[in-house]
């Protein structure tokens, strides 16, 4: 009451809904910081010994640094408890609707899928979203027209298993999941947008982290890092997890028949506070993700191809044909530096750079002839090479004034599509006088079948 400073005073900085919880000490100045804070509204509360704990309702909607001033009393003897109707920490002034997904919140549900478990963990705990094959969701009312915003970096791509990699959750430290009609800074994308705050390292005085393992049905097994360390300067955040499965991507059948897949994942964050005022932040992610294609019953047996005696499978080059033995491979690289200046106590100024780029390889069977599926379903082989880069940069301008936020901003961005394919006709009936076969199965005179591919 009189003023004087509290040192290694309990800072707790608290949301009852999303289950965010954040601690800090005060020094020997009475001050503290807390960084990395996802914006939403909090329970700020202080303790420490012979003083009454003080606590207030915190808004955080903005980068404009909050400065607060809490005010403690000296405990007294009595213990009065007072009852009140109000919850303000509770009630968002946010207009637009959303959920809010914090880490402690991501350990409690089980998750469907291990190599999209951002996708999973989307679908499971925010209402409007419906789940699809292979971790593609769907926000209610627009069919896939879902975008991510990665620490202001916009990802507009599909995130399924089998167009691009995503980030480990374990880089995660909170979702904002829009549902629908999200603000302009979002981009083109009218449905569902997924705001990702990723986890920090600065002010992490003593180094912390945890080692994960586990196993689980279908041979899947998971091992996994993170380590975050810093100072009040510099901060450094890494992930790092290796996965295997017998089940990647959803079988047609009930069992899972050439469905093996990997997946590898790197996340790094590098913070580094060059002053009050200024900041510089860097993203850095490399994931590659290895599986194969599922057979059904047909291509896992080549039903479609006549047996020898011994019960083997014989194409026309009269050799063996085996099983189908489609795979795929996709590599994924993210770059994303940032730079934030405060300008003044109600505005601050945001600028960054992204690069990501996802390499797409797509390889048929060793013998061709075993890609030939059942009638009218597959007629050829194929592989495929492709790529896809995004590159842009986005700025914005924020204000702050009372209850009151204005957010001003330019982004571009360019992407570069290449796309290779190569095919191979295997039916000896597809193409008439081109096979080696008519319709009716009989040979044609001068062909040779086994130069068909």
């Amino acid at each position: 009451p009189t003023g004087a400073v509290i040192a290694n005073a309990t800072i707790t900085l608290a949301n009852a809904i999303s289950g965010f919880s954040r601690n800090a000490t005060t020094d020997n100045s009475g001050a503290y910081t807390i960084s990395n804070i996802p914006f939403n509204t909090y329970r700020l509360t202080v303790t420490a010994p012979t003083m009454a704990p003080a606590s207030q309702t915190v808004d955080v909607q903005s980068f404009v640094p909050i400065n607060l001033a809490s005010t403690m009393q000296i405990a007294s003897a009595s213990t009065v408890v007072n009852v009140t109707t109000t919850s303000g920490d509770l009630v968002e002034a946010d207009p637009v609707g959303h959920t809010d997904v914090d880490r402690d919140l991501f350990s409690k549900i089980p998750l469907e899928s291990i190599s999209s478990s951002i996708s999973s963990l989307v679908t499971l705990a925010s209402p409007g979203v419906s789940a699809d094959s292979n971790g593609l969701f769907h926000g209610m009312g627009d069919h896939a027209s879902n975008s991510f915003s990665v620490d202001n970096q916009p990802i507009t791509d599909q995130q399924s298993k089998v167009f691009s990699n995503q980030i480990p959750m374990d880089s995660v430290q909170s979702l904002e999941v829009i549902p629908g009609a999200p603000s302009s800074e979002y981009g083109g994308k009218t449905s569902l947008v997924i705001v990702a705050t990723t986890r920090s390292g600065l002010g992490e005085s003593k180094p912390t982290g945890e080692v994960t393992a586990s196993y689980g049905s279908f041979g899947s097994s998971n091992v996994g890092f993170n380590l975050a360390t810093g100072s009040a300067m510099l901060g450094n955040f890494i992930s790092a997890n290796v996965m295997n499965t017998g089940r990647f991507l959803d079988p047609p059948e009930f069992h899972a028949i050439h469905d093996k897949g990997n997946e590898e994942n790197l996340f790094d964050r590098i913070d580094y506070q060059v002053s009050s005022a200024n900041s510089i932040h860097l993203n850095l992610n490399y994931t590659r993700s290895w599986f194969q294609t599922p057979n059904s019953y047909d291509s896992q047996y080549a039903t479609q191809w006549p047996t020898n005696s011994a019960g083997a499978a014989i194409g026309p080059d009269n050799l063996p044909v085996g099983s189908a033995d489609q795979r795929a491979q996709i590599q994924t690289v993210n770059i994303a530096p940032s730079y934030t200046h405060v300008i003044n106590t109600s505005t601050v100024f945001n600028a960054g750079y992204f690069f990501r780029r996802d390499a797409f390889n797509y390889y048929p069977s060793k013998n061709p002839f075993a890609d030939l599926g059942a009638p009218d379903l597959q007629q050829e082989t194929l592989s495929q090479q492709r790529s896809l880069a995004n590159t842009g940069l986005h700025s914005d301008l924020t204000y702050t004034h009372g209850g009151n936020n204005i957010k001003a901003g330019l982004n571009y961005a360019q992407t570069f599509l290449n796309e290779n394919f190569q095919i191979g006709i295997v039916d000896p009936t597809l193409v008439p006088g081109l096979g080696c076969q008519n319709p009716n199965g009989s040979p044609i005179p001068g062909t040779d079948c086994a130069t068909l591919q």
